[in-house]
């Protein structure tokens, strides 16, 4: 007799929507990084360290995970209405015009991608909603969604959330910062722990919670918004 259960692939899509390689848009964001580098408040590895993990205490973990946990549960319930408020809370707690424009930019993006690569009916009918202009498409919250659809956990999906954060902030830095990839490799190996603090930290808030607090990125993200010359969308 053949064994004809299942094959549990989640494992494989966490590590395929935490690739660089997904073409989500992410390359056109720095998450703030261009311009604490063009204020001189990052210079080197060290400081871009402390960064990360500022933002991992105080914006990725109390926001963004808490988003994608709070999708996955809608999704996994199949429940658009709530999946949109869940959406249009995400966009409600980020201050920076920046940050919600390069979020729902990518969240889009990756919501369109899934919905045609994968056998998936409530995302697709999302992403319809998303390109009717009836809910925001916010990178978390599309996330969490896609990992409910494609069998991950909810803290699979907020561990893929921070990872690739992580990545995608130091490779932008390594684009306006003398850095070398060892030193990058050295801020991703040391932020690992972080990445599952902030989950640890939230993942019993709610989505009514959501409690993002740096002010200086929000400043800096303000200043970068009117910078004559930018290389990155935030």
């Amino acid at each position: 007799m053949t064994d004809e259960s299942p094959v549990d692939e989640s494992p494989v899509a966490a590590l395929q929507f935490a690739d660089s390689l997904l073409p989500a848009g992410s390359f056109t964001t720095s998450y703030g990084v261009e311009q604490f580098v063009a204020a001189d408040e990052i210079t080197d590895a060290d400081d871009l360290q402390a960064l990360v993990e500022t933002y991992l205490d105080r914006q990725i973990g109390p926001c963004d995970m808490v988003v994608v946990a709070a999708a996955h549960e809608a999704a996994s319930d199949g429940d658009h209405d709530e999946l949109r408020r869940v959406d249009r809370r995400c966009s409600a707690a980020q201050l920076p015009a920046e940050f919600r424009e390069s979020s729902t930019r990518t969240g889009g993006q990756l919501c369109s991608l899934v919905a045609e690569t994968e056998d998936a009916p409530f995302l697709a009918a999302y992403d319809e909603t998303v390109e009717a202009g009836d809910a925001p498409g916010n990178y978390a919250a599309v996330l969490g969604a896609v990992a409910a659809c494609t069998g991950m956990t909810a803290r699979e999906a907020a561990m893929v959330q921070g990872y690739s954060f992580v990545t995608d902030l130091v490779a932008a830095a390594q684009r306006v910062l003398r850095i070398g990839h060892t030193d990058v490799q050295r801020i991703v190996t040391e932020s690992r722990p972080a990445i599952v603090a902030a989950w640890e930290a939230n993942e019993d808030r709610t989505v009514d919670e959501l409690s993002p607090f740096a002010p200086l990125v929000d400043v800096l993200s303000a200043e970068h918004e009117r910078a004559e010359r930018r290389l990155f969308l935030s």
